[in-house]
């Protein structure tokens, strides 16, 4: 059965767009778990558009599920990640400029750097998860490097705009599942998955888990944020 972990990024969103102390992801990641869900996700930006280190600081006390750090692999973010000690980290790409993160981390040119990150992490109790696209020789790569987890990018199946071009790349997504499965690795999944994009991976059972964060939070400003991870919470455990 698939697990569900919800993103609270798009709370702080809120909070930021004002600068001021509400709403909070915190509170956000309370409601989340009480209405059922199996992990808190929040990434630490360098640039610190949404979420804060206080933040963080705060999830690592109150998670009682399992809380999942998205980051870059830079030296500032190893650090808060090994004072913090969250129970996953998730290595992703990062740009300045984008408003989202955009693709998987190209391992064929960043193995070196995403390696070091890797055995950093492990060495230290936290077990590591790669975002990367549903791509074998990616796939490959990161198993070599150690990780625990893959979570391939869903972003292109969800995007796209013709029933040809989704076929296309939800088989992309299902290929990598299995091969990350042969590898003996954890195979999660996310970016712009909603209420009903996920729908697709009934019986298929090859994510371990889903993490979802815009979907939910958009849902949440209509029906109430526990109602909104309830809803995503009972599709996941019927996929």
């Amino acid at each position: 059965m698939s697990e569900l972990a919800v993103n609270v990024d798009h709370i702080a969103t809120l909070r930021e767009a004002r600068k001021i102390n509400y709403p909070d992801p915190v509170i956000a990641a309370g409601i989340c778990e009480l209405a059922g869900v199996d992990g808190i996700v929040c990434h630490l930006r360098e640039d610190r558009r949404h979420i804060q280190d206080r933040d963080v600081k705060l999830l690592r006390e109150v998670v009682q599920t399992r809380l999942i750090l998205e980051m870059a692999a830079t030296e500032e973010m190893l650090n808060i990640a090994l004072s913090i000690m969250p129970d996953v980290v998730t290595l992703v790409p990062e740009k300045r400029v984008e408003v989202t993160t955009e693709g998987g981390l190209d391992l064929t040119t960043s193995k070196g750097n995403i390696a070091k990150a890797v055995d950093t992490l492990k060495n230290s109790g936290i077990k590591v998860c790669i975002f990367i696209d549903p791509d074998p020789e990616q796939i490959q790569i990161a198993h070599k490097i150690g990780t625990d987890s893959i979570e391939i990018h869903t972003g292109a199946y969800c995007e796209a705009k013709t029933e040809v071009e989704k076929d296309k790349t939800f088989a992309e997504i299902v290929n990598a599942a299995n091969f990350g499965k042969k590898l003996s690795i954890g195979v999660n999944a996310g970016h712009g998955l909603c209420y009903n994009n996920i729908k697709r991976f009934k019986g298929h059972d090859l994510i371990q888990e889903f993490s979802i964060g815009h979907s939910i939070i958009s849902r949440a400003a209509f029906v109430g944020l526990e109602r909104a991870v309830k809803e995503m919470y009972e599709i996941v455990k019927d996929l």
